[in-house]
């Protein structure tokens, strides 16, 4: 069983104000990604958003999914708490070793995961990064700069947010 957060209607509907679910892909997301796969040295990284029944990847770098089952998501579990959810071997964690994703393709062994936290304090989704192989471990600097990661992907949706209300007015105003 997924956890769910108490909140999650709340959360689903803070999600869906940024009407950003299902859209093209955006260099600027897709910029973080490929940044963010070179600094940690892994071969998948995403911006992963959790509505009711999926993760849906807004940027995919090193995966050619677009969305995954929410009952498969290492994301639901991150999106449980403001701190990052670092799985160091997934092989080894009773919560993911079963998990199609470990099992299958991709072949998960490595997920470090930061909420993505709007301004209301709504965890939405998730940036993180994924690998192939095990990690020894996360240094403090590297969960920091994941931290600062899905800063800047919740600091995008907000900009994006905000031109497409101001875009809105200006077009009703005509």
């Amino acid at each position: 069983m997924i956890p769910i957060p108490q909140n999650d209607a709340k959360r689903i509907d803070a999600l869906n104000a940024y009407d950003v679910l299902d859209t093209p892909k955006e260099m600027s997301f897709d910029a973080l990604t490929r940044l963010a796969a070179r600094i940690f040295g892994v071969s998948i990284a995403l911006v992963s958003l959790v509505d009711e029944s999926r993760q849906w990847f807004k940027s995919a770098h090193g995966l050619d999914a677009e969305q995954t089952p929410r009952d498969q998501a290492f994301c639901t579990y991150a999106i449980m708490d403001d701190e990052p959810l670092i799985v160091l071997d997934t092989a080894q964690d009773e919560r993911f070793r079963d998990n199609p994703l470990v099992t299958g393709d991709p072949g998960i062994r490595f997920y470090a995961g930061a909420p993505l936290v709007t301004p209301d304090a709504y965890r939405i989704g998730t940036f993180c990064i994924i690998d192939t192989v095990p990690r020894a471990g996360f240094a403090g600097s590297e969960r920091n700069h994941l931290i600062d990661f899905a800063a800047t992907t919740i600091d995008i949706l907000e900009m994006r947010h905000r031109l497409m209300a101001e875009t809105a007015r200006a077009t009703a105003a005509e």
